[in-house]
């Protein structure tokens, strides 16, 4: 019935909070989509609302009272919106913080984590507060099972923790208190008691072992709950730094500095979605790509899942945006490259779509020599290659490649061993008639004759031969000629008197 209170875009949000453990992501994801839709969307509106005052609801005979709006929302609301807020923060104004916070602390029963994130929120705000972010209760608690873990009565260990300076308990125990997040730091401790009584020994370590057990089980119940309900931080309810927030050290995306993690969001919705791209939706693509270096990059494609991407939307992607940037750097084109189009090639097993080919096409022609290095080095590398990937690769040589390029990857031949799929690629590089000096068709000349022998049989090694015989005969030197004379002698198909009568009108004065 509160919903009625909001405009329409902060009911979005409102619902989006509401859904449960995925409400922070959901509202993100909303309000990125109202912020391309309105750069000037801001959540001013959807603050001031929460904190207006309403009349709470008559509970067990209690007096009538008024509260903020916010109050009056459930506790899994109240966590996805801190969490939200946290995300959000360093683009909401202050004073909209702050008065959300003043209106949360008027809550009569707030939840623990509630009040651990109002907390851990001032502290972000600049707001002073000399309270731990965990509970008295909490910490007695913890100081208990400490002194269980340690023995009856031996002092030290985690109960360390809590005694001296108020000041040092705190930081102490933020250390602490993540370890008691573990079951094997459970376990290492449950096992090193010991009792120096060898009559009581047996019975007071049973004793210990079913109270950590037990302590073991309720953490864990604990940590269960935590993670239904969607938090963000630390399944400890101890005291939450800024750094915990934030991505794990070990997830990879922490690379991402946070308002590209945002941006990410933001370009996911943007592939996923069918509509057509404005101008600032392109600019957004191209101007997070150019901020990050290769490393980022590579972990945007990962998080943006660019290798499974629909034809039709990679298509979009490849004319669209990245083929119009005139300042796309090597290194980000060609990781983008890789994670666009690699594992789309190598999987051909037919003829390649026309939204393929053109993405393909149209990356070459803008970005030729990151193509060389990200996609057609690795094709060519592959062994198990066929007609598809020819033909893509062909079609690239026709109508992409500059003769220096066409070179290039000539060379990327020499140095592969050489297949009917590799042969057919040499005779396309061939016959688009490459200047290729006298260097290197020495270098290629040398290739031939060894790799005659294997290839006695194959017309298209015959073809190849034709064509050097013919169109670069101008290059074929004296000494070339003997060897090349006795690779012809090993040939065994169709073409091999034409190849000899080419062979033979090679005159030198």
């Amino acid at each position: 019935m509160w919903l009625s209170r909001f405009d329409a875009r902060s009911k979005l949000l409102v619902r989006s909070l509401l859904s449960g453990v995925t409400g922070v992501q959901r509202a993100l994801s909303v309000f990125s989509r109202q912020q391309r839709a309105d750069p000037e969307t801001n959540l001013s509106n959807f603050i001031d609302t929460l904190c207006q005052d309403e009349v709470a609801p008559d509970e067990d005979g209690q007096p009538v009272t008024v509260k903020p709006l916010v109050c009056l929302f459930p506790a899994s609301f109240k966590q996805n919106l801190l969490s939200f807020i946290y995300l959000l923060y360093p683009s909401l104004p202050q004073t909209s913080g702050l008065h959300l916070i003043k209106c949360l602390r008027q809550d009569d029963h707030p939840s623990p984590w509630v009040s651990a994130l109002i907390r851990q929120l001032e502290r972000n705000l600049g707001v002073h507060s000399p309270q731990s972010l965990y509970t008295p209760s909490c910490s007695q608690k913890l100081e208990g099972l400490s002194q269980r873990f340690v023995g009856f009565a031996e002092t030290g260990g985690w109960a360390t923790c809590f005694s001296g300076q108020k000041g040092q308990s705190e930081c102490q125990s933020e250390s602490s208190l993540p370890e008691l997040g573990t079951q094997r730091k459970r376990k290492g401790n449950c096992v090193i008691l010991d009792s120096d009584d060898e009559d009581t020994g047996q019975q007071s370590k049973r004793i210990k072992m079913n109270d950590c057990d037990k302590e073991c089980l309720d953490a864990e119940e604990l940590r269960s709950e935590a993670e239904d309900s969607g938090k963000l931080e630390s399944d400890s309810p101890a005291e939450t730094t800024p750094e915990e927030l934030q991505p794990a050290p070990d997830d990879p995306s922490d690379s991402l500095p946070q308002h590209i993690q945002f941006c990410a969001l933001q370009m996911k919705e943007l592939l996923e979605s069918q509509t057509e791209w404005d101008q600032s939706s392109k600019d957004m693509f191209i101007k997070v790509l150019n901020e990050c270096d290769p490393s980022q990059v590579e972990e945007l494609c990962r998080i943006l899942r660019l290798s499974d991407l629909p034809e039709q939307t990679l298509l979009k992607l490849c004319t669209g945006v990245l083929a119009l940037s005139p300042d796309l750097g090597y290194s980000t084109a060609t990781t983008l490259i890789k994670s666009l189009l690699l594992k789309k090639v190598l999987s051909l097993s037919e003829p390649a779509s026309r939204c393929l080919v053109t993405a393909v096409t149209s990356l070459c022609s803008h970005c030729p020599r990151s193509m060389c290095q990200a996609l057609i080095r690795p094709v060519l590398e592959e062994n198990t290659i066929g007609n598809p990937q020819v033909e893509l690769l062909n079609r690239l040589i026709e109508g992409c490649l500059d003769s220096h390029y066409r070179l290039m990857m000539l060379q990327m031949t020499f140095k592969l061993a050489w297949s009917e799929a590799v042969l057919s690629i040499i005779h396309s590089l061939l016959d688009s008639k490459p200047d290729l000096g006298e260097e290197m068709f020495t270098e290629f000349t040398e290739q031939l004759i060894s790799q005659g022998p294997k290839f006695t049989t194959s017309v298209k090694f015959a073809k190849i031969m034709l064509t050097v015989l013919t169109k670069y005969s101008s290059y074929v030197t004296a000494a070339q000629k003997h060897p090349l004379h006795n690779c012809l002698m090993l040939n065994e198909t169709f073409l091999k008197k034409s190849l000899q009568a080419a062979l033979k009108r090679i005159k030198h004065s």
